[in-house]
C-alpha cells in the first residue's frame, strides 16, 4: 500500500468516527412513551401538579380551537389557517417554559404559542382575515404578527435577540418554523448571526415530516434536522414533539443558557400535522398514506399525555369536558368580537402600511378616500 493510500484510508476511517459521535449526539429526548409512561426519570421536569393540569387545560382547548377554526374557515368566517392538531406538545410545551418577557415571533402555524402569551383571541381571528387590527398586538405582549414568509422569522429573531442582549434583559427571543424552513437561506442566516453574536434565541424545527407536500428526506441528507446547528456552532437537540415533557425540558435549558450568555439552542421536534397544510385547497391523501396517518395518530401527545396525568389522579372526563366548553364558548364570544370590528377600508390598509406614505401611494389614496366618502 503507498503511502498516500494509507493516508486517505486513515483519512476516511477519521471522517467516519467524526460521523458517528455526530449521529451518537443528536439521540431524541424522550420522557413519555406512546403509553404516557415515565421512561427517562432523570429527565422529567420540576412541574407542580397545578402546572402538568395547566398544560393539559391548554392543549386540550387548542384541540378545540383548532376544530372550531376549521369549521369557521370553511363558513367563510375566516381567511388564511394552517390546521395544528398534532403539534399542540411542540407548541405549548415550548411556550409553557417561556416568561412573559420572553419574545415569541411565529411562523403561520404557531398562532396558539402567540394566544397563551397574551394575544386576545380575537385578534387572532382578525390576522387570519388579513385585518389590521389583528396586527395591533397589546402592550406587554411580546409577540409580532405571524410570518407568512417561510423562514424569515429566523433572521428576525436574531436581530430581536441581539437587541435583547445589548439591552442587558433577561429574556430570550424565541421562533418556530417547519423542517420545509430549514431550506431557505433565511435559516442559516438567522442561526449563524444568532451563534457568532451568543444572541439569546431559541430556534425551533417542528419537523412534522411533510413541507406542505414534500416529505424531509427530499429536502435534505442530513440525519436530523437538529445536527444542521453544527454549522452555526451552536448546540442542537432532537426531541420527540409529541412528548410535551420532553419539548417542556429542552426548551426550559435552551432559556437558562441563553439568559446566562451561552448563546442560542436549535430544538428540533418530531411532530406531525394531522391535517392538510393549510385550508387553502392542499389534499394531504395525495401525499401521506393512511398507514403513516395511524402510526402517528397512535403517537397523539393529547392521548399521551391524558394517560400519564390520569395515572397520577390528575386528569379525567369530567376535566376534560369542563375546558371543551370553556373553550366553545369563549371561542364563539370571540368570533363574535371579530365580526363587530370596523370593516376594513381601502385606505386603512394603505394609511398603516408606511408611517410616511410615500407619493405613489398618495395619489391612490386620495382615489380611494375620494371612493370611501361617496
Amino acid at each position: 500500500m503507498t503511502k498516500m493510500a494509507s493516508k486517505t484510508q486513515s483519512a476516511k476511517k477519521d471522517a467516519k468516527k467524526v460521523l458517528d459521535v455526530v449521529e451518537e449526539q443528536f439521540q431524541t429526548l424522550q420522557i413519555l412513551n406512546e403509553d404516557g409512561e415515565i421512561v427517562n426519570e432523570a429527565a422529567m421536569p420540576d412541574l407542580s401538579d397545578e402546572q402538568l393540569q395547566e398544560l393539559m387545560h391548554r392543549m386540550v382547548y387548542t384541540r378545540i380551537l383548532d376544530q372550531r377554526s376549521i369549521s369557521l374557515n370553511r363558513q367563510g368566517r375566516l381567511g388564511f389557517y394552517a390546521p395544528t392538531a398534532g403539534q399542540e406538545a411542540s407548541q405549548l410545551a415550548s411556550q409553557f417554559a417561556l416568561e412573559k418577557e420572553d419574545f415569541i415571533l411565529p411562523g403561520y402555524r404557531d398562532v396558539p404559542q402567540i394566544v397563551w402569551h397574551g394575544l386576545p383571541l380575537y385578534q387572532a381571528f382578525l390576522f387570519s382575515r388579513g385585518h389590521f387590527q389583528g396586527n395591533q398586538t397589546p402592550e406587554g405582549v411580546n409577540v409580532i404578527s405571524p410570518q407568512i414568509i417561510i423562514g424569515a422569522q429566523y433572521v428576525q429573531t436574531a436581530g430581536v435577540a441581539l437587541g435583547i442582549k445589548k439591552n442587558g434583559t433577561k429574556a430570550v427571543a424565541i421562533t418556530y418554523t417547519g423542517d420545509g424552513g430549514t431550506s431557505q437561506g433565511d435559516f442559516y442566516e438567522g442561526i449563524n448571526f444568532a451563534g457568532a453574536f451568543k444572541a439569546p434565541a431559541i430556534f425551533i424545527v417542528q419537523n412534522n415530516r411533510f413541507a406542505i407536500s414534500t416529505p424531509v428526506a427530499k429536502q435534505s441528507a442530513a440525519k436530523s434536522l437538529a445536527q444542521k446547528a453544527v454549522a452555526a456552532g451552536i448546540p442542537g437537540i432532537q426531541v420527540d414533539g409529541m412528548d410535551p415533557l420532553a419539548v417542556y425540558v429542552a426548551t426550559k435549558e435552551a432559556r437558562e443558557r441563553a439568559i446566562n450568555g451561552e448563546g442560542p439552542t436549535l430544538i428540533e421536534t418530531l411532530t406531525y400535522r394531522y391535517g392538510p397544510h393549510t385550508m387553502s385547497g392542499d389534499d394531504p391523501t395525495r401525499y401521506r398514506t393512511a398507514e403513516l396517518d395511524n402510526e402517528w395518530e397512535k403517537k397523539d401527545p393529547l392521548v399521551r399525555f391524558r394517560k400519564f396525568l390520569e395515572k397520577k389522579g390528575l386528569w379525567n372526563e369530567e376535566k376534560e369536558n369542563q375546558v371543551i366548553e370553556q373553550a366553545k364558548e369563549e371561542i364563539k364570544e370571540a368570533i363574535k368580537k371579530a365580526d363587530a370590528a370596523p370593516k376594513q377600508k381601502v385606505t386603512d390598509l394603505i394609511s398603516n402600511m408606511f408611517e410616511e406614505m410615500p407619493y405613489t401611494l398618495k395619489e391612490q389614496y386620495e382615489i380611494y378616500q375620494a371612493k370611501e366618502s361617496k
